[in-house]
């Protein structure tokens, strides 16, 4: 529901803040007052498309926001907003659109920056602009069967089928998938199994590569290596002097200074630790310098093993990802192209499954689309009659309305979609002898509107059965332009009949220049245009129960004389709901 409004430099309005209520809004005003201006500016909120020209003359740029509340039950609005991570914030959502003079525009819902199209689609969720070219959802035929199923009642068993169809189509893929060449599919199985094959042969392990690329430097510089371990055997182990022989000397002699001195006793336990420390070393170093030797065969082994893990990891691990370890990665193509050796070895066995399941969902598609379409069948010819009933109530005597159930074919042969088996769509003639047409021949917009009205009430309400759950779930925002176009007295008194009754379970905005609609107004708001200081501005405000009682008069006759003002007291008396 529109909560509030603001509007700030657009055509001639400077700015307005407006709060608006549920139920029935009236808008009314002098002929050019700028009621258009309103409902346009409400147009581009809804993501019409933007034209400088609306930014007011000598501004920079113009604005358009507006508070919605989100009913929780509105599942498509709540739905849309989770998948783009948009918070509601108690149910409240702020809608912000800008344009500035060189063309750039800006839009966001809460604080979160999104595209026109993202506007058009959420906005759509939650209001119906009708009046001069805005029918978006009367005009789209999609939405035809959309209206249709929701009078059937029948949304639910509509998402069942979908769900069915959608796992249909999923298992005549995976079919087709599997129906390849055989070829094709022996070629593959080939290439799988010697992959598997020589990663098998090969028995590699983890961190081996690395082990050998050691142990391929160490017999590399084996040389180098060997200089090295003399030299150090020299210093450390062998010899009179080397640090071995010399710690051994300095610790016989500590030991007798620490007879001497007992105060020497620590010094003498540390020197003691490090020597016999140090001789643990000199054991493990004479061990590896004993077994310290060159083999010429080794090297050669190790180069050869290196050259296969090599040319495995750049065959079988390049593209996959892995822990950091080659042979992990190559371990991990080899577990892969087992699992699709399986899948393509029980590839006929898949099929005759994959068959079974799709001749199965295939016979339930039959039965539930037959099942919609009897529904739809009878719901259209209902439906049909009862909108027929409220046009002429609406001052279309002669129209005749027809609920059009269209087969989907292919060669010759019935076409399941995502729906069933067929579609439907509204078709209307407005004029006795006129054939029936598609709602978009209709040049009215009165018309176009009066056909939506009558629409959404027998949405609402089916010959005293309760209202329609999902249809208050629906839209929740009806914006009316012109529904007054070419009509009067009875038929205008009917229309705010009919706009009274939507009014309880939609928020309506209807722009009249009729008194008989207005005067079923919940709320009445007065745009009016003034001169100030040789700039024009339009202005919109709610009515007070005199300034309405004056609207009235107005409507009625032009003025708000004392025999106008008479007359609107009556009409007020008798229709109003203030007064009631």
């Amino acid at each position: 529901m529109l909560e509030e409004l603001s509007i700030r430099n657009y055509a001639l309005i400077d700015s307005i803040t407006l709060t608006f209520r549920s139920g029935f809004n009236v808008l009314s005003g002098e002929t050019g007052a700028g009621k258009s201006i309103i409902v346009g500016s409400l147009g581009f909120l809804m993501g019409g498309k933007a034209e400088i020209d609306v930014i007011r003359s000598g501004c920079e740029d113009a604005s358009v926001s507006a508070v919605l509340s989100v009913n929780k039950n509105n599942t498509d609005v709540t739905d849309w907003l989770a998948a783009r991570d948009i918070e509601c914030d108690e149910d409240t959502i702020i809608v912000r659109r800008n344009i500035k003079k060189n063309g750039k525009s800006s839009i966001y819902i809460q604080n979160v920056p999104v595209t026109r199209q993202d506007l058009t689609e959420f906005t759509s969720l939650l209001f119906d602009l009708h009046g001069q070219h805005n029918h978006e959802s009367l005009l789209k035929k999609d939405s035809h069967r959309i209206f249709l199923d929701r009078f059937a009642g029948i949304e639910d068993e509509v998402k069942d089928f979908s769900k069915t169809f959608l796992e249909l189509t999923d298992k005549r893929k995976s079919m087709e998938s599997s129906l390849k060449s055989e070829r094709e599919r022996e070629e593959r199985l080939e290439i799988l199994n010697y992959a598997v094959d020589e990663i098998t042969k090969a028995g590699i392990h983890t961190g081996e590569i690395r082990e050998l690329e050691n142990e391929l430097q160490k017999l590399s510089d084996f040389e180098k290596l060997a200089g090295f371990i003399n030299t150090a055997a020299v210093n450390f182990t062998e010899g009179e002097h080397s640090c071995l022989s010399l710690a051994r000397k300095a610790k016989n002699a500590l030991d007798s200074a620490a007879a001497v001195d007992s105060s020497l006793g620590e010094i003498n336990r540390r020197l003691e630790n490090l020597y016999y420390e140090a001789e643990d070393i000199a054991g493990d170093f004479r061990s590896y310098k004993d077994a310290l030797s060159f083999d010429p065969q080794r090297l050669e082994e190790v180069n050869e093993r290196l050259s296969l893990l090599y040319k495995l990891k750049k065959k079988y691990a390049k593209d996959l990802q892995s822990t950091g370890n080659e042979e992990e990665a190559v371990l991990q193509y080899k577990t892969t192209a087992q699992a699709e050796i399986e899948a393509l070895s029980c590839a006929e066995e898949n099929r005759e499954k994959l068959k079974t399941e799709i001749s199965v969902l295939e016979k339930v598609i039959v039965s539930k689309a037959q099942n919609l379409k009897e529904k739809r069948t009878a719901a259209s010819a209902k439906l049909g009659g009862i909108i027929c009933g409220i046009l002429k109530n609406l001052g279309m005597p002669n129209a005749r309305f027809q609920v059009s159930i269209l087969p989907r074919q292919n060669a010759g042969q019935t076409s399941y979609g995502p729906y069933g088996a067929e579609d439907a769509e509204f078709l209307i003639s407005a004029n006795t002898g006129e054939p029936l047409k598609d709602l978009s021949k209709i040049a009215s917009g009165g018309e176009l509107s009066r056909v939506m009205l009558a629409i959404k009430t027998a949405l609402l309400k089916d010959e005293g059965a309760d209202i329609n759950r999902k249809e208050q779930e629906g839209v929740e925002t009806l914006i009316f332009d012109e529904i007054d176009a070419g009509i009067g007295g009875e038929v205008a008194l009917k229309v705010g009949e009919y706009l009274t009754k939507i009014g309880k379970f939609k928020q309506i905005f209807c722009v009249t220049h009729l008194a008989s609609i207005a005067v079923r107004a919940d709320n009445h708001f007065k745009v009016e245009k003034r001169t100030e200081g040789g700039r024009t501005y339009t202005g919109i405000g709610p009515l007070s129960a005199e300034g309405r009682r004056k609207e009235i008069a107005r409507m009625l006759a032009g003025d708000s004389g004392a025999a106008a003002l008479a007359h609107a007291d009556d009409l007020m008396q008798k229709y109003s709901k203030r007064s009631s």
